[in-house]
């Protein structure tokens, strides 16, 4: 790896003198992908010089070998006949410590590893990951043998494998590796086991709906059991309590459909438990009444960033048995298109793209029903359909009773009271004679005009911040028509403007 000696970075550091503390940068760096620190430099990187670099030159190597065990390269440089010193740290191909303690390069800072990370720096560093690593306590009776049904039959249909019908239990998970001489690996057990809770107690997904935050939740459920259930159960939960199923028709062909598209919810599902940090918290996902989340213990391999999830990169599994397994039955591919597949699949659902980011040790999966603007837009038409149907009716019907437009219009009686009470106030409507028996009177014909109103109070009701182009953008009018409108709603005093040009906000007053 070539290092920029020019500036600082994630593998360059400057110092002005030595410091023993300085050991723990270098330990940082050999556990990480190597680096340099530069001894006799000013943080602008310029040459200061060390006027006792003799002696540096040294001590360090010694002092590095006994603490670290370690032989970097420590090489004297001079720059106008300033002396200073260079430490070249290469990465160490098993784990370095400064007094039992583990230090790792991450940005340009060192930090300690602990628990978790600790554990799985560990466990790479020796050439293993966490699912390889030998259960000692489990044994053949904790694999469910349906679960080993369902891979074979979903393996036989991906093609993967050769026919797996006449191996035994045994034979299946020696064969794909699950089972070795020295007992049944942790993937057996995630991916088999009957209750591999019982060895992990994490293991599990939890769901939650939520109404507008995250404090305001209506009720949960917890999926166990192992990857093939848990994976069937999540499903099952969506689909019959967490989400809806929208109906819509093609012709005489009644058609429901998920919020959210199957393929999307799937990938998201697969690519959790496989790439999941199994010794971190259990997974969550979160359902609220326009996005669904799902957070994963684990942040991305030192190769990969968010950014880079969204191209072509390669499949960097964190549990490669898992994934091996997952591939096999043709759950997952092994190119590394899980974020893609999830992106296409909301695309011809026309949703927006996922949103993902880290969080708290972890990635966070966000799927949006659709933009703010998009969904503005949308409930402000739906609301002036509703005032434009009943103007309309009304014209022609001026007898019809509330019940009757509400069954009419296809809405309930408390929407149509609501909405013809407003358009009484806004001199639209008006209402003769008795409860029953009387007549509606439509005093203008002026659609058009309540139409652009409503959809500007509607608008700057959910998003006060906007300026008037972004209004007219949304509700599709032109600018001079919002400035008009606008300027005759602040005259009647149902809205007004505070704070500068750009950057103030709207407030609207409800009559």
């Amino acid at each position: 790896m070539k290092i920029n000696n020019s500036k600082e970075s994630q593998n360059v550091e400057w110092k002005l003198t030595w410091r023993d503390e300085y050991l723990k940068w270098i330990c940082g760096f050999a556990n990480a992908l190597g680096g340099r620190i530069i001894i006799g430099k000013d943080n602008s990187g310029k040459v200061i010089g060390l006027s006792n670099a003799d002696k540096f030159i040294e001590e360090l190597p010694n002092k590095i070998r006994d603490k670290l065990g370690l032989m970097p390269q420590v090489n004297l440089l001079n720059k106008y006949r300033k002396y200073y010193i260079e430490i070249i740290v290469k990465t160490s191909s098993v784990p370095v410590s400064l007094h039992g303690v583990y230090y790792w390069r991450s940005g340009s800072t060192k930090q300690e590893l602990k628990g978790q990370s600790l554990t799985e720096f560990l466990l790479k560093k020796m050439g293993l990951t966490w699912d390889r690593v030998i259960e000692e306590n489990a044994t053949i009776e904790d694999i469910d043998e349906s679960s080993i049904e369902i891979f074979k039959k979903d393996a036989r249909i991906a093609g993967r494998l050769p026919d797996l019908n006449r191996l035994s239990v045994r034979e299946v998970l020696m064969k794909l590796r699950l089972l070795t001489r020295d007992g049944l690996t942790r993937a057996a057990l995630v991916l088999f086991g009957k209750d591999p809770g019982e060895f992990y107690p994490n293991l599990f997904l939890k769901i939650g709906r939520f109404g507008l935050s995250d404090v305001d939740i209506r009720f949960q459920e917890v999926c166990e059991g192992n990857l093939f259930m848990m994976l069937k159960d999540v499903m099952e939960q969506l689909e019959k309590k967490f989400l809806i199923k929208p109906v819509r028709f093609e012709g005489l062909q009644r058609i429901e459909e998920l919020e959210y598209p199957v393929e999307a919810l799937r990938e998201m599902l697969l690519n959790s438990l496989v790439h999941r940090n199994y010794l971190g918290s259990m997974t969550q996902m979160k359902v609220y009444d326009n996005q669904l989340t799902l957070w994963n213990s684990g942040v991305l391999p030192d190769e990969l960033t968010i950014e880079q999830l969204f191209k072509t990169h390669e499949s960097i599994p964190r549990n490669p048995l898992i994934a091996e397994v997952c591939y096999k039955a043709g759950y997952i591919d092994s190119w590394g298109r899980g974020v893609e597949k999830i992106t296409e699949a909301c695309r011809e659902f026309k949703l927006p793209d996922p949103r993902i980011f880290e969080r708290s040790g972890g990635i966070v999966v966000e799927l949006q029903k659709m933009s703010v603007k998009m969904s503005v837009k949308v409930s402000v038409k739906m609301s002036v359909k509703t005032q434009n149907q009943i103007i309309s009716i009304l014209a022609e019907k001026p007898k019809m009773t509330l019940e009757e437009l509400a069954e009419n219009i296809g809405k309930s009686v408390r929407t149509v009271e609501r909405i013809t009470a407003k358009l009484k106030k806004e001199g639209e409507l008006r209402y003769f004679g008795s409860q029953k028996g009387g007549h509606w009177e439509v005093l203008k014909n002026g659609q058009t005009t309540v139409e652009t109103r409503d959809a500007i109070i509607a608008t700057l009701k959910d998003q006060p911040g906007l300026t008037l182009g972004e209004v007219a953008a949304i509700i599709g009018k032109s600018s001079r028509t919002v400035e008009r409108i606008i300027s005759k709603l602040k005259k009647e005093g149902k809205l007004n403007y505070f704070g500068p040009q750009k950057g103030g906000y709207w407030e609207i007053y409800d009559e």
